[in-house]
């Protein structure tokens, strides 16, 4: 049994359309990272990093102790080779795969990212518009190098639909949030629309439709102490006593 710690964001969405697309039984602990949850004692343990998503295989190939894995594109390279299913393994189209998988970790979601939070900053924290400019092209270079590499094959790998898609998709969804025009990239449009109409995509994208904060309830006080807890993080001290 897979057991995703998970909340509703892109960098979820990634790993439940996996698990759907394969069938595979799996079991959803919710992760409240609008509260906190990700810097628990118990979650820090299958991911130090304290990022969502992360999963534990209770029932992992070798028979041995149950298996944690955290960041979504390992994760999902080890459930679409656990499954046999969306990860062709011939050595040519296994690293055409992981290329977009490490294309869209270290720069779609990153900079989609970043484009979003400067976005949302309100005016008490400064001019923010280098950046929103900055992670915007960036935002929209993103969508030109996907339209590119669609334009002469179905898929981001080829002719396969692949993990590859997967990865990316869900940071696609908000398209016209992100202040991009769709009609300027038809070759991604169609790729986009082929996979909005998947069944294993659209469970996938649903998982934890009900969970959500409601920050209009807390007092001033609660969402101070919240913001101090999830931004400007800095390293968190390591224990006494480990290896010198």
């Amino acid at each position: 049994m897979i057991e995703l710690h998970y909340w509703p964001t892109p960098n979820g969405k990634k790993v439940t359309i996996l698990l759907e697309e394969c069938g595979l039984p799996y079991r959803v602990v919710e992760c409240n990272i609008g509260k906190g949850d990700q810097f628990t004692d118990s979650f820090l343990a299958v991911n130090p990093n304290n990022r969502m998503p992360a999963m534990i295989d209770t029932e992992p190939a070798d028979g041995g102790e149950p298996l944690g894995i955290f960041e979504s594109g390992a994760i999902m390279m080890y459930i679409a080779e656990k499954a046999g299913q969306f990860y062709p393994q011939d050595v040519r189209t296994r690293y055409d795969v992981n290329q977009w998988i490490i294309w869209q970790m270290a720069n779609q979601g990153p900079k989609t990212g970043e484009y979003g939070h400067f976005r949302r900053l309100k005016d008490t924290e400064g001019d923010q518009s280098y950046a929103v400019t900055r992670f915007g092209d960036e935002v929209n270079r993103m969508y030109g190098v996907m339209n590119n590499r669609l334009y002469d094959r179905r898929y981001l790998a080829g002719d396969t639909y692949t993990i590859a898609d997967m990865i990316c998709y869900p940071w696609t969804v908000s398209w016209e949030q992100q202040g991009q025009d769709i009609e300027e990239f038809p070759y991604f449009k169609r790729w986009f629309e082929e996979l909005s109409e998947r069944p294993g995509v659209q469970r996938g994208m649903a998982v934890g439709s009900d969970m959500q904060n409601d920050y209009s309830k807390l007092s001033d006080e609660e969402k101070g102490r919240l913001r101090a807890l999830l931004y400007n993080q800095r390293a968190r001290p390591a224990p006494e006593g480990g290896l010198l």
